[in-house]
């Protein structure tokens, strides 16, 4: 019994050498293996060797028995025939690997390399192609059905590979393969970090090679055991124990009831029976893939970044075609959240996609042209679910309503009668669900065709009117809350400020607020609990599943044990609710400073390009609360001008909670904040608005080297004057004063009758302020003088990645903003 390591020899190249016979040679070679052994099978397999470095144990010799011809050819005696007797120690050479390469192992034992087709080389990519097409997306999938080659029939293999071959679509005819023509007799399914120093998902499994279909393997899954030191000890305890919990028994038959044949071993019969009876999801509605842009910088922005007057929102099918507009909500996936939501994207779609195609079309290097990268252009508008196609947690369904577009990470289901769709969305939107897809996708990788296997229970128990009453409540409280939020592009007005919520002060409003917010989680848990039970006896999965959904998987962002993980203490999270939720008061009136919101207009006020103060008395004559008029907001360590951002925030306080209350109302913003206005806004506010609108912020900070200067600027109301502005009014304004304030220092500590201590810092703060002038000067004469000179222009339609660079080191540096839309 021979063992060979062809998982070494690959990669090494230790068994395997390169030999080359030329056409001139192979006459020669006739003569050294004489002419009754020289025929078409072994001339095809000298010259298979060529690439042996490179293709290794995937070569199929074509000689049917080389042992026999090697014997003959390695005794012939060449004598001083120096030219013969080295072309006879090629052929041997060839023949030696053949040989090691033919079905004669009673045990195969391999960790054959893994290598997708990204990595492979041409000659590589072009040998699977040909010889193992079914299985070619990895070398591990080929070398498992190129080593039950090399096994007798009835042999023994032994394989340790990545286990993503157990499930995922790309791999099922290699599932398939080894299901019908051969026999898994056992299986180990380690945890992620089952290696030291390592993250990978690997299995080790044993195989006969033949076929055995009611045969009932050993499966052991680790899934549930961290750590590399216990996967040894685990596995040996569940093969003496078998009733331990994470042993199992599967056959063939059982993988083969559920579609794709993914190898669940731990699903109970009663689950079998659900795949095997039930329809599938795709019988009843239409799963389906979204386009894939080729380049996600180009044609994706953040909603907010671009112009309203060019973004179509909620337009029906026809007014989408029809549209001249630019800009249009495409889902994309997003984080784990249910119902309604992780709505932030915009695509390029102008001239109903012509310009997004042209460019595929257009572009060298695609491979794919527009037809089968923009998609299903049949269904874009319309209403639908959509999902996230890769997640990290539980599967999650979101109601779409109609006018957006669709990704390939927002793929969406879309439905024949329009009845069904919320109705069904409250029937997916269940543990149900995630139950099934752990059999079906336990990688997490949610794409359409997974989502179409579902087996699904279409009944009058589970598609009814109380169904699709249950999933419109939840709908409506997750939109609810994903639109109180600036986030959302159907923000109206912030919750504090809501006459529903307002107190007398700012702490009984919020504690107003969090009232209604603690009754809308509670009520969201209650539906979700009782879709789940009600679903879950319809399914008979009573003794698989709990209907209790837990709070953290509330997902309402009011909800802070979904906001914030259940890690912490719950005061800890009531804390943290309260500091973002005054940070977002402070963020609103920041934005009623600019003019993007306003305390007498629902929504989106001033959101176009180069807009000005004339624009917002336009839409609001006589506002409560002004914007400022030149776009251009100081953010300073001290009260240097009148119109900075803490003292409009100031006048915000003022005017929304009145001045009766004013101190009692500052003082519970700076308790929640955990520190005065003045130093959040210059320490706290551009960091909380990069982290809130994912690297794209919409105002933006100009920031001396060391912040002694800084002021923020709308970029929707940007113009080219504005860095003029900046530099006239207020940085030399400023510098101005600090020469003003450096005099008096200097005359205060020159003064004899001033006290030591006092005179003492006088003269630091004389050091100090010197260097700060010297430092704006700097930056004036370097960065900001030429920068208005030079009245730089920007395009929203380029958004914020493209446009912020062009300030170089005017503005704060955001870390990551070169990162891709993907």
């Amino acid at each position: 019994m021979t063992m060979p390591s062809y998982s070494m020899s690959f990669t090494t190249g230790g068994l395997f050498l390169n030999v080359t016979f030329t056409p001139a040679e192979m006459q020669d070679v006739a003569a050294v293996v004489g002419r009754d052994l020289f025929s078409s099978e072994l001339i095809d397999t000298l010259q298979q060797f060529e690439q042996a470095k490179n293709f290794g144990s995937l070569i199929v010799p074509k000689l049917c028995d080389p042992a026999e011809t090697l014997r003959v050819v390695a005794a012939r005696d060449f004598g001083g025939d120096l030219l013969l007797k080295e072309v006879q120690e090629r052929v041997v050479a060839v023949l030696r690997m053949a040989e090691a390469l033919s079905p004669k192992y009673h045990v195969v034992v391999a960790n054959p390399p893994y290598m997708g087709g990204k990595g492979m080389n041409v000659r590589l990519q072009d040998l699977l192609k040909e010889k193992f097409k079914d299985v070619k997306s990895d070398l591990f999938s080929a070398f498992i059905v190129r080593n039950t080659h090399l096994a007798l029939h009835k042999g023994q293999l032994g394989f340790m590979t990545p286990f993503v071959w157990m499930f995922i679509s790309s791999f099922e005819k290699l599932r398939l393969f080894l299901l019908e023509r051969k026999t898994i007799t056992s299986l180990v399914q380690l945890e992620y970090s089952g290696f030291d120093g390592a993250t990978v998902p690997v299995c080790t499994f044993t195989v006969q090679n033949s076929h055995m279909p009611t045969f009932a393997g050993g499966f052991v899954r680790l899934t549930d055991f961290r750590g590399h030191r216990i996967q040894g000890p685990k596995t040996l305890e569940a093969i003496k124990k078998q009733d331990c919990g994470w042993f199992y028994r599967a056959s063939t038959k059982d993988f083969q009831k559920i579609p794709g044949s993914p190898i669940a071993y731990w699903v109970s019969e009663t689950t079998l029976g659900i795949f095997s009876s039930f329809d599938q999801l795709k019988d009843h509605a239409h799963p389906r893939q979204g386009m894939a842009t080729t380049n996600n910088d180009l044609f994706l922005r953040q909603w907010f970044e671009v112009e309203k007057s060019k973004s179509g929102f909620g337009l029906s099918p026809a007014e989408g075609k029809a549209s001249r507009l630019k800009w249009f909500p495409v889902n994309k996936g997003g984080e784990f959240r249910r119902w309604y939501g992780n709505n932030f994207y915009v695509v390029n779609f102008e001239h109903n996609g012509k310009t997004i195609c042209d460019y595929i079309d257009n572009t060298p290097g695609v491979k794919v042209k527009s037809n089968g990268r923009v998609i299903n252009r049949e269904r874009y508008f319309y209403e639908g679910l959509t999902w996230s196609t890769i997640s990290s947690a539980e599967f999650s369904l979101r109601f779409s309503p109609q006018g957006s577009l669709f990704e390939t990470k927002g793929a969406m289901i879309f439905f024949d009668d329009a009845a069904e769709t919320k109705a069904v969305l409250g029937l997916l939107n269940t543990k149900i669900t995630s139950h099934l897809l752990k059999a079906t996708s336990p990688t997490l990788d949610f794409h359409e065709g997974p989502i179409g296997r579902l087996p699904i229970l279409i009944s009058k128990e589970t598609v009814n009117e109380a169904a699709k009453a249950r999933a419109e409540n939840a709908v409506g409280f997750a939109k609810s809350d994903w639109d109180a939020y600036e986030t959302s592009w159907d923000f109206t007005k912030l919750p504090l400020l809501s006459p529903d919520h307002r107190g007398e002060t700012l702490s009984d409003s919020y504690a107003n607020l969090r009232v209604h917010w603690q009754g809308m989680t509670d009520e969201m848990q209650r539906l979700e609990d009782e879709n789940n039970r009600i679903l879950i006896d319809a399914y008979g999965l009573q003794d698989e599943l709990t209907p209790e959904v837990p709070i953290e998987e509330i997902t309402l962002t009011c909800n802070p044990a979904y906001r914030y993980g259940v890690k912490g203490s719950e005061a800890e999270r009531e804390e943290r609710l309260l500091e973002d939720t005054i940070a977002e008061f402070l963020h609103y009136a920041v934005g009623c400073m600019f003019g993007r919101y306003s305390l007498d207009a629902p929504g989106l006020v001033l959101a176009n390009q180069g807009e000005r103060l004339e624009d917002y008395l336009a839409k609001v004559p006589s506002p409560t609360f002004m914007p400022d008029k030149d776009n251009v907001i100081p953010v300073l360590d001290g009260e240097w001008f009148a119109d900075d951002v803490t003292e409009r925030f100031r006048k915000f306080l003022r005017l929304t909670f009145g001045e009766d209350n004013y101190r009692e109302n500052l003082a519970f913003v700076e308790k929640a904040l955990g520190k005065d206005v003045r130093k959040w806004f210059t320490r706290d506010f551009f960091d909380y608005h990069v982290r809130r609108f994912k690297k794209r912020p919409i105002y933006w900070l100009f920031s001396s080297p060391k912040g002694t200067f800084q002021a923020l600027m709308y970029m929707h109301r940007y113009r080219p004057e504005t860095v003029s502005v900046l530099l006239n009014d207020y940085l030399r304004e400023h510098i101005r004063k600090l020469e003003g304030h450096r005099v008096s220092l200097e005359k205060q500590a020159d003064d004899p009758s001033t006290p030591s201590p006092k005179a003492t810092k006088a003269r630091k703060d004389v050091i100090t302020v010197s260097q700060q002038i010297d430092e704006l000067k700097d930056w004036e004469r370097d960065v900001i003088f030429p920068l208005a000179q030079q009245r730089i222009e920007i395009d929203l339609d380029d958004g914020v990645k493209a446009n912020y660079p062009k300030f170089g080191a005017a503005l704060r540096s955001i870390k990551g903003l070169e990162a891709s839309d993907e």
